[in-house]
């Protein structure tokens, strides 16, 4: 099939996407639309690759300049953010006070500039990872910020899913790459490696599924059949994608996200905060055992990996070493430039720009004064997504999903505070949603009523699924 048939025809499937899957009133506000536009560019390339203006990185050099275009279109998208929330001022205030733990870490991000080497890259940097920040909070401070969560994920999931079949089957030279040494096919759809394909196809991969737990719960919502129909055919190209990829971090996040999603929509769960905490650690705590203390080896074989993780955790002593400040870093987003990456990429000659652990990647940039910033966000984060969960029903579950495979996400990969980073992006999301929660018990009945409405006390639970249908609280 020629090229452009093969563009018109997706073109067209695309848009039946969009139909099967319609709501009569949408509750959001056009400016999503922009945090839409930063997070499909996350998810994928950037402006100048996607028109094969970006040139490829191969010397050490070339990390230290930046695009003009791409300058321009994140400069564009940052000053519609930041005008979005000036209008929003009076929810903004609150915002920031409820997520001052993820303000305080960038503020220190912005002191670390002056001890870094290359200070006017690492503040370019700074600001494309605030404007992640930004963007967030344009989705959460809208006036029903549930249906601007979902919205987000279900634009992004239903345009970039399908385009990557379309690249990878019809524009093999932005769809696929090769190894250095050996020539192998690495599929790559619409992102530029393999391992961010993985990562985008877990983000939409769960997120579909909590649509679809939610639809199949629900057999009065309108339009039922049919979204169902939409979001199974997604969920499929999703796990296709995911085969093709073959990325194991990811597929191991999104089995663990997904039966944690399961586990927490049984009520003998649910009703037991301790058991939900303690579910949740059991995850966490088996993950660190098999990649890190080689607990269960026969795990690691089975998912294709060495007990290297493919020689990154050689890599770790040397990166520790020219770590040359432990207790503040090298500076934020400084340490993979200059005499530092040269000295790796003369070692590790398949060129790496990450640490492949996002622990250890805030240790090398900002030292454990950083380490010890994360520790606090996350910590205040967990309370706050497991808050969601507590009264939101199947919502609430997905942003607790997020937040567990996040924190698992990075100990192979690093994702933390990584501008434009779409994991770091979605644990964002299920970090931030405080304030969103504490206004709807001021307002009453509206866009932020709970759809669960139970504590673990024991109250009587209200499923919540009709209700959701009454605010339009769906993907």
């Amino acid at each position: 099939m020629p090229p452009y048939v093969a563009t018109a025809l997706f073109v067209v499937f695309i848009a039946g996407l969009f139909w099967l899957d319609r709501e009569k009133k949408p509750r959001i506000s056009g400016w999503l639309w922009i945090p839409v536009i930063w997070f499909s560019l996350a998810a994928s390339r950037s402006a100048s690759q996607w028109l094969n203006l970006g040139a490829p990185i191969d010397a050490a050099d070339l990390l230290l300049e930046g695009n003009p275009v791409d300058r321009a279109v994140y400069t564009a998208l940052l000053a519609c953010g930041l005008y979005v929330l000036g209008s929003r001022f009076k929810k903004l205030d609150r915002f920031l006070l409820a997520n001052l733990p993820i303000v305080l870490f960038f503020s220190f991000c912005a002191v670390s500039l002056f001890w870094s080497d290359f200070p006017g890259v690492a503040f370019k940097r700074w600001l494309k990872a605030v404007g992640d920040f930004v963007m967030m909070l344009v989705v959460w401070t809208e006036n029903d910020p549930q249906a601007g969560v979902r919205y987000l994920l279900k634009r992004a999931a239903f345009v970039l899913m399908p385009l990557s079949i379309l690249l990878i089957k019809y524009y093999s030279s932005y769809g696929r790459t090769y190894g250095v040494f050996l020539g192998e096919v690495h599929y790559t759809g619409v992102s530029t490696n393999k391992n961010t394909l993985g990562a985008i196809c877990m983000l939409f991969g769960l997120a579909t599924m909590g649509q679809i737990f939610m639809l199949y719960r629900n057999r009065r919502l309108a339009g039922r059949k049919r979204k169902l129909v939409a979001n199974g055919i997604v969920l499929a190209i999703i796990v296709w994608l995911l085969m093709m990829a073959s990325s194991m971090t990811s597929w191991s996040c999104l089995v663990m996200g997904s039966v944690l999603m399961l586990i927490l929509h049984l009520r003998v769960i649910s009703e037991r905060p301790r058991i939900v905490h303690a579910v949740i650690l059991t995850m966490l705590v088996s993950s660190v055992g098999v990649v890190f203390l080689g607990v269960s080896p026969g795990t690691l074989s089975a998912m294709g990996r060495d007990p290297t993780l493919t020689t990154r955790t050689d890599m770790w002593p040397l990166l520790v070493r020219l770590c040359r400040n432990p207790l503040i870093g090298t500076g934020f987003g400084s340490f993979w430039l200059g005499k530092r990456i040269e000295e790796i990429w003369s070692i590790w000659k398949w060129k790496p720009n990450e640490a492949h652990n996002g622990y250890l990647e805030i240790y090398l940039n900002l030292g454990w004064t950083g380490v010890v910033l994360l520790a606090i966000v996350l910590v205040s984060g967990y309370r706050k997504a497991f808050m969601w969960y507590s009264r939101e029903g199947t919502f609430g579950t997905l942003l607790l999903a997020y937040f567990v495979v996040g924190i698992a996400y990075n100990f192979t990969e690093a994702a933390f505070f990584q501008m434009l980073h779409p994991v770091w992006l979605v644990l964002l999301l299920a970090m931030m949603g405080n304030a969103a929660w504490r206004r709807s018990k001021n307002v009453g009945t509206n866009a932020y009523v709970s759809t669960r409405q139970k504590s673990f006390k024991g109250n009587a639970e209200v499923t919540g699924l009709e209700e959701s249908t009454a605010v339009g609280v769906q993907l």
